[in-house]
């Protein structure tokens, strides 16, 4: 759509004053110097109310499945919010929400950058171990706590983890013989959950963005809340790296990483499979001599491979991740056992999950 000039409801106490674009995915701050308090960030514009607190509108395009998918989200914050009054837990509050001549405007509070924007900022330089744990730690309680209250979000990426504040510091890295920065606090929150679903909803056969997808749902096995925890771990990887592990487009290929990481995948599992075409003789129909398995090859490797450390906290970490990205869910870690992990004991001496 085009762009509209618009001023939102003076009587919800919401103002708008920013040319802007519905539907459009802004990745960066913007100051508008004819409007001095608005901004633009992510999927949201920035605004004042008059109680001078700035918030986040999302505006949702006046399309019907985008329109249910914004209700969809509502509802689950809504349960979320009068869950967690004290917001105990790591997930973003949603303030209000109206519907503006079709479009569906959903206030948050203001939060700062994304993750993956704040590692693309500072040049895909990984996360330190330290600061891995503290933001898992939030991360997986939050996501505990959806998974209590039978919410899986299906789309965790680290897009949809912001840091609560994204102010950081220059500091000189002598390793690397560079600046880089420094956050000043690692507090993080889950957002968008306009994907996420109730264990009593219809569960859509295809969740999750294609780098964090687990492998039940590519083989077209059904899913539960255990999809949740395998892209979490595709996400510690990321944040421990500074890039994506399962780099591809095609859900072959992404078969063969994982088994180029982890190992062969089950012949239990593929042999449930309605994806035939993936499938021979019980074994993922993959050439590795192939362009594609030459690609994979040079990508990819072993999972323990990619440790920097034989350090306790490295071994920690990846023995953690291991149990994140198991291919059998009813092997695979749960968020409850994750939290009570040795890799967070450090953590859990100053405070209890």
């Amino acid at each position: 759509m085009g762009g509209h000039s618009i001023k939102l409801l003076e009587w919800l106490k919401y103002a708008v004053c920013c040319r802007v674009v519905i539907g459009f995915t802004y990745r960066s701050w913007y100051s508008l110097p004819e409007w001095k308090h608005s901004y633009l960030w992510g999927k949201k514009i920035l605004h004042t109310c008059n109680r001078s607190e700035r918030v986040a509108l999302k505006i949702v395009k006046n399309i019907e499945r985008y329109r249910e998918a914004a209700q969809s989200e509502i509802a689950v914050l809504g349960e979320i919010n009068s869950l967690d009054d004290d917001h105990t837990f790591a997930c973003v509050r949603m303030l209000d929400w109206f519907d503006h001549h079709g479009h569906i405007c959903i206030v948050f509070e203001l939060l700062g950058l994304s993750t993956f924007d704040y590692l693309r900022e500072n040049d895909f330089l990984p996360f330190t171990v330290e600061h891995i744990r503290h933001m898992a730690f939030q991360i997986f309680r939050a996501v505990c706590f959806l998974h209590r209250n039978k919410v899986t979000h299906t789309d965790l990426k680290p897009e949809n983890i912001l840091f609560v504040r994204s102010d950081y510091d220059m500091e000189y890295n002598d390793r690397l013989k560079r600046d880089q920065r420094t956050l000043k606090s690692l507090d993080v929150k889950v957002v968008d959950f306009g994907n996420a679903t109730f264990d009593r909803d219809h569960h859509p056969s295809l969740v999750s963005t294609r780098h964090y997808r687990a492998p039940e749902v590519i083989l077209d096995l059904g899913w539960n809340q255990a999809c949740d925890v395998w892209s979490l771990g595709c996400i510690l990887m990321e944040y421990y790296l500074g890039l994506t592990v399962f780099q591809t487009h095609d859900s072959k290929e992404h078969l063969a990483m994982m088994e180029r990481v982890l190992g062969p995948i089950p012949p239990s599992l593929l042999s449930k499979t309605r994806k035939r075409h993936f499938v021979e003789r019980e074994r993922l129909d993959w050439d590795e001599h192939s362009s594609s398995g030459r690609y994979v090859r040079k990508h990819c490797k072993p999972l323990k491979q990619y440790m920097q450390s034989r350090s306790a906290e490295h071994q920690q970490l990846f023995e953690l991740i291991g149990s994140m990205l198991e291919y059998d869910v009813s092997r695979r870690i749960t968020m409850e056992e994750a939290l009570w992990h040795p890799f967070f004991t450090p953590l859990r001496m100053v405070r209890c999950p």
